[in-house]
């Protein structure tokens, strides 16, 4: 499936006289280790894969905020010298995307690839860069059936007790590692699980927490032929076959919002673990949820703030971006107006300080930017010396007619602003 189109990446070492400045390590918040670990290699490819959308409505605040997390390691891994393999996946068939296409009377297919565009014009208004590989579920099915197999063959997949629908399920007991990700004692776990699409409650399975590799085909759902019967893959397959198909074992990091801690990326992991007896990825790191008047902002309680809406609105997209930027990736937080209004201030600042004939030496602003990136994606930290630079630069008369360029042009690559 093709991705979307963004400005060309700009990296930033020779642009300025002298040597090239020394660019600091970065490190990222995993999940499992509980700790900050480096994020990626010295040297050579970082592999990345940030689980993508479900395409039945898209693109409110809370998706943005986690695409636009990731796309910031991307580019922080960029200016450090690396080449990026990064690696989304679209999940164009599941029983949301279904139910909603029958509650609105569209055919799902029709659905699935507005709500794709949509993402894609989102994703390019924010100046997000785009996976070198962009895969859908229906796509990738012979891959994902491919793995279930090989899960099979090492006894770790069984049909479940159901003389119907014999679905095909991974047993939990198949990876002693089991929980490493999330760290949830079993009731926490098990909750999470039937609220988060799972089904601990299911008669036939042989643990409560087993997952569902393998969907056999029901009545008016769509299906494809398999070695285990018609029928469609589950979610957390999925996500690991597509990984596994495009990274291999152990990539750098594996990515997406705090919601997906478990089941998702938990069983996505086991999954991995127990295919190639190596670990699926290095570090799990996730982004905070965002809310709306109180709660957090989701698809079933409809209190959504679209991307495309705000667009249509005439709010500039990086402001929007300036806006999500404002916050910490790992942080929850709300929305509001006023937010948004102060991130169009704050873009209009820069905007300004940009344009100027002659500014406050960048070095010192761009390496400030660096630092704070360096250290777990700080994005408020980041933003916060670019404002001390535009204000000070607008205030004072400043001698150096290369910076405001070579700020511009840090804010973009490193950011992803564009002042443009």
């Amino acid at each position: 499936m093709q991705a979307w189109q963004t400005r060309p990446y700009s990296r930033l070492e020779h642009a300025a006289p002298g040597p090239t400045p020394q660019i600091p390590a970065a490190r990222i918040f995993d999940t499992a280790a509980q700790a900050l670990v480096p994020a990626g290699p010295a040297s050579g490819t970082a592999r990345m894969y940030v689980c993508g959308i479900t395409p039945y409505d898209a693109t409110h605040i809370g998706h943005a905020n986690t695409y636009v997390a990731f796309d910031l390691l991307n580019r922080v891994w960029r200016d450090a010298g690396l080449d990026v393999h990064y690696v989304q996946n679209i999940t164009d068939v599941d029983d949301p995307l279904l139910e909603r296409a029958t509650a609105t009377g569209v055919d799902w297919t029709e659905l699935a690839h507005s709500q794709i565009d949509l993402f894609r014009e989102d994703m390019t208004a924010l100046n997000v860069l785009p996976p070198q590989d962009y895969l859908g579920a229906v796509e990738s099915i012979p891959m994902i059936t491919e793995l279930i197999a090989e899960l099979q063959a090492g006894s770790a997949a069984y049909a479940v007790d159901d003389p119907d629908y014999p679905d095909l399920y991974f047993p939990q007991a198949a990876d002693p590692a089991f929980g490493s990700v999330s760290h949830l004692a079993e009731p926490e776990a098990l909750a999470l699980f039937a609220e988060r699409g799972g089904d601990p409650d299911r008669p036939g399975k042989k643990q409560p927490l087993d997952s569902l590799l393998w969907r056999l085909e029901r009545p008016g759902e769509p299906a494809w032929a398999s070695p285990f019967g018609n029928g469609r893959p589950g979610w957390h397959v999925e996500c690991t076959a597509i990984a596994l198909r495009t990274l291999g074992t152990a990539f750098d990091v594996q990515g997406g919002g705090s919601d997906l801690i478990f089941p998702h990326h938990e069983m996505s992991a086991a999954h991995g673990r127990v295919a190639t007896g190596q670990e699926f990825a290095r570090a799990y790191v996730h982004s905070g949820m965002v809310g709306l008047d109180g709660e957090k902002m989701s698809k079933s309680k409809g209190n959504l703030v679209f991307v495309s809406r705000l667009r249509a609105d005439g709010v500039d997209p990086m402001a929007i971006r300036l806006l999500l930027l404002g916050h910490h990736y790992r942080e929850d937080w709300t929305y509001t107006d006023a937010d948004l209004d102060a991130a169009t201030n704050r873009l209009a600042l820069w905007r300004q300080a940009t344009t100027l004939d002659a500014a406050l030496d960048a070095g010192p602003v761009i390496a400030d930017v660096r630092a704070a990136l360096a250290n777990d994606l700080d994005a408020p930290a980041a933003l916060a010396a670019v404002d001390t630079w535009a204000a000070a630069s607008l205030a004072i008369d400043g001698d150096d007619g290369t910076a405001p360029a070579l700020v511009a042009r840090a804010t973009d690559a490193l950011l992803g602003v564009a002042l443009d």
